[in-house]
């Protein structure tokens, strides 16, 4: 069976979110790991089962405004930031309205801030819908991994990437026995 995990990344948090889940469903998948500007529909089509994720913007998905935005900070003398180098393809706003209609599973995750999710926002409850709307079936809840405000990943939050993709391989596996 085959996985493709999709990401839209700025600051590199998100891609390595991205690489643990890729590794962690490697054991029951064969997977594709790709930035949202290299996700092709020939990609999607071919993939059983699909993570999509990406950082939290103003409390949702990223939008070309807030990608922009994070563009200009991160090259504002100082920042101690550094663009992920496919920070400037697409992004995941504009790639999943394009998605087109499926039956596959799916998951979604995001990248946020440490805090109360109703402050801080959760873009992959925003991604599950809209994968949910094209067809998809989420396999588990959507899940977010914690950044700090000095803009790296929370000590263990690379490891429990790890151990959620597992966890999405097993449930995809499950969902694909009781729907076969």
């Amino acid at each position: 069976m085959r996985a493709l995990v999709v990401y839209e990344s700025m600051y590199g948090n998100t891609h390595a979110v991205a690489i643990n889940i890729a590794a962690g469903l490697g054991a029951r998948y064969e997977v594709a790991l790709v930035p949202v500007a290299r996700a092709t529909h020939e990609l999607v089509a071919a993939a059983d089962l699909i993570v999509v994720g990406g950082p939290t913007h103003m409390h949702g998905m990223s939008s070309p405004a807030s990608r922009r935005k994070a563009v200009e900070t991160a090259s504002k003398q100082g920042s101690g930031l550094t663009l992920d180098p496919d920070a400037n393809g697409e992004g995941l706003h504009g790639w999943l309205d394009d998605l087109g209609a499926s039956h596959a599973l799916a998951a979604s995750f995001d990248t946020r801030l440490r805090g109360v999710a109703a402050l801080t926002g959760r873009a992959s409850q925003g991604i599950g819908r809209v994968l949910k709307r094209h067809g998809y079936r989420l396999v588990v809840p959507p899940e977010s991994f914690l950044v700090t405000t000095d803009n790296t990943l929370l000590d263990g939050e690379a490891t429990r990437a790890r151990s959620w993709g597992a966890v999405i391989g097993v449930a995809a596996s499950n969902a694909v026995m009781h729907y076969a």
